[in-house]
């Protein structure tokens, strides 16, 4: 089994944007039958517990040469990696500090820092809470779901992306401090009221799955990410919902993880049978399911345009295989496979080596999947209709 570890993710926005912005989506190159590695129980670093490798043939070789470069004559390696990632033409590539990239490793274990709100933009540009996560210092500072949020260390965030502004909150922008206990003050409101709340970031962990029945027994599973173990909990809220009811996989703003663990959610509702196949350097592998997974309960796939990578690659396989219907609108493209490289100062770079395809043979990178139904404002009862249509047709 091979160590290289390579990572099919969103990249950054610019020099600073968190890895907790996006869950990088995980491939091991395993041996020549493609098969994944076992779930380590020992190492740090990835979904095989090894640090990054050398790095691929191509223009990598630019990057990590101009970072030993830099090294030998006192200049940082860092700098002169990200000078050389510029050049290279990869739009996915990117440079992370050893700071940053522990980060992307406490992402992939479900945890982040931050204060524990989630947000979205409202249709006037402003940004709504929808969550506040229980036991956070958000939750410990009465900030309740509907608030709005207007600043955020004295800066509006009116107008902006949600990724940008969860980027402030977190301390990931340039020149910002990131780690646990540092203090960020947000400007809020609920109804007629505004007030300042200054809270310190704490490092909480993520619940990526959840679950909740509509009134008609369907049973709504909204992914937020593929980190460790999202794949025994997908399968864990199947088995739990009512026998022969629907089920709405929410894979909205899914911004990937690992890809082990997305094979592992479509072995929940698959036979084994191909779930993806990715190529590295030439040489091609394949994914593939568990056997005995639920076959026969209607499923639907909510998708949208924050759906990516390894949710991309899910929402393939489901709709190739014919297993969902796919409704929402259509997902972020994000197919390419990166491979990080260690350079001399402890910084990683990560360069694309690969793409992967769905089981038809569909390229997502720069595509994205087109949902069977389209669907933007009222997703969620479009897929119940959906679901009660593929009800009635199994009962006949």
């Amino acid at each position: 089994m091979s160590g290289r570890d390579l990572f099919c993710q969103p990249r950054r926005f610019g020099r600073g944007a968190a890895l907790t912005l996006v869950f990088a989506s995980v491939l091991v190159a395993g041996a020549a039958t493609g098969a994944l590695p076992r779930e380590p129980g020992e190492g740090r670093g990835s979904a095989s517990g090894a640090a990054p490798a050398a790095a691929p043939a191509g223009h990598s070789e630019d990057v990590t040469r101009a970072a030993e470069e830099a090294a030998a004559s006192g200049k940082s390696p860092m700098e002169a990696a990200e000078r050389a990632v510029s050049r290279s033409g990869d739009r996915w590539a990117a440079v992370y500090s050893e700071g940053e990239y522990q980060e992307f490793e406490d992402s992939l274990d479900g945890r982040y820092t931050g204060v524990g709100l989630e947000a979205r933009s409202e249709r006037d540009g402003r940004i709504e809470v929808t969550k506040v996560q229980s036991g956070s210092p958000a939750a410990a500072a009465g900030i309740r779901s509907g608030d709005r949020l207007r600043t955020v260390d004295g800066r509006s965030v009116d107008g902006l992306p949600v990724t940008e502004v969860v980027s402030l909150l977190r301390g990931d922008g340039e020149g910002q401090d990131a780690s646990a206990g540092t203090t960020v003050r947000l400007g809020l409101e609920r109804g007629t009221r505004a007030w300042t709340e200054t809270m310190r970031r704490a490092l909480l962990s993520t619940d990526s799955v959840t679950a909740h029945s509509l009134s008609d027994g369907i049973t709504v599973i909204a992914v937020a990410a593929f980190t460790k173990g999202v794949g025994d909990s997908v399968r864990t809220a199947v088995r739990q919902a009512p026998v022969g009811a629907g089920i709405v996989l929410d894979l909205r703003g899914n911004s990937g993880g690992l890809v082990t663990e997305a094979v592992a959610a479509a072995s929940a509702f698959l036979d084994g049978g191909l779930v993806a196949t990715y190529d590295v350097e030439g040489a091609q592998h394949a994914l593939h399911a568990e056997a005995g997974g639920d076959t026969a309960r209607p499923l639907v796939a909510l998708v949208d345009g924050g759906t990516m990578s390894a949710a991309e690659l899910l929402t393939g396989a489901l709709q190739d295989r014919g297993r969902a219907v796919v409704v929402g609108s259509r997902t972020f493209g994000k197919g390419s496979v990166q491979m990080p490289s260690r350079l001399p100062d402890g910084s990683v770079a990560e360069l694309t080596v690969g793409h992967y395809r769905t089981p038809a043979g569909h390229s997502v990178d720069g595509r994205g999947i087109t949902p069977d139904l389209e669907a933007d404002e009222g997703a969620l009862e479009r897929a119940e209709t959906v679901l009660s249509g593929l009800g009635d047709a199994s009962a006949e």
